[in-house]
């Protein structure tokens, strides 16, 4: 299997940028909460939500250590883009419906519901993480903190591990699978930023035009 091969199926699980576990076969053992622990969620609820249209880079290191980096647009609700650096090859469009990804070394094309990747807790139209999503753990870090979030429906494929600073700003997360594969994917200078051109989240299948493939 090509490195690209196992970028690509890794993201596919997750949708997108890694925004990456496969089913929930694995056991969500929920600790009891604290006040504290509630008002975190309270305050990153209030974050994301927050986070219309915003650009930043990130780094992704997939379940066998390889990194990859790259450029990501977020325009909430519904809508993403993960453009892979370099000879990568990769590109990962959530356009609301549908997650996209293109791989132009291997000529793939794929294309998964949003509802069905924990991008989608994410991207909603209205984030509630105490409605609909399982949060198994708070986790205070000296300069952060970090919840550990699942599907209550179990529609949704994957466990969510979100990152926050302090302030709090949303600086990555991470994917496990039911194997105990991991993937990490680290943000930088996400900010918000003013209007996005929309073909930015367009992505069809480039293979079925003649001519140079134009992935925009």
């Amino acid at each position: 299997m090509t490195q690209t091969t196992t970028n690509r199926r890794t993201l596919i699980a997750a949708g997108g940028a890694g925004l990456m576990a496969a089913a929930f076969g694995m056991p969500a053992l929920a600790q009891e909460l604290s006040d504290e622990d509630k008002a975190l969620i309270a305050r990153a609820t209030a974050y994301i939500q927050g986070l219309t249209n915003a650009k930043g880079r990130f780094v992704q290191t997939d379940p066998r250590g390889v990194t990859t980096q790259g450029t990501l647009w977020l325009q909430r609700p519904g809508k993403a883009r993960f453009e892979y650096d370099g000879p990568n090859g990769l590109l990962v469009v959530s356009n609301g419906n549908n997650v996209n990804i293109f791989d132009s070394r291997l000529k793939t094309f794929e294309s998964y519901p949003l509802s069905r990747t924990p991008l989608a807790l994410l991207l909603a139209r209205e984030v509630r993480l105490d409605r609909g999503v399982k949060i198994t753990s708070v986790r205070k870090l000296a300069d952060g903190f970090t919840i550990v979030a699942q599907d209550a429906r179990r529609q949704t494929l994957g466990r969510l591990e979100m990152n926050f600073s302090s302030e709090p700003e949303l600086i990555g997360w991470t994917i496990s699978d039911v194997k105990g594969g991991q993937t990490r994917v680290r943000l930088s200078g996400l900010e918000k930023v003013g209007a996005i051109d929309p073909k930015l989240f367009v992505l069809t299948d480039p293979r079925r035009r003649t001519g140079k493939p134009a992935t925009g």
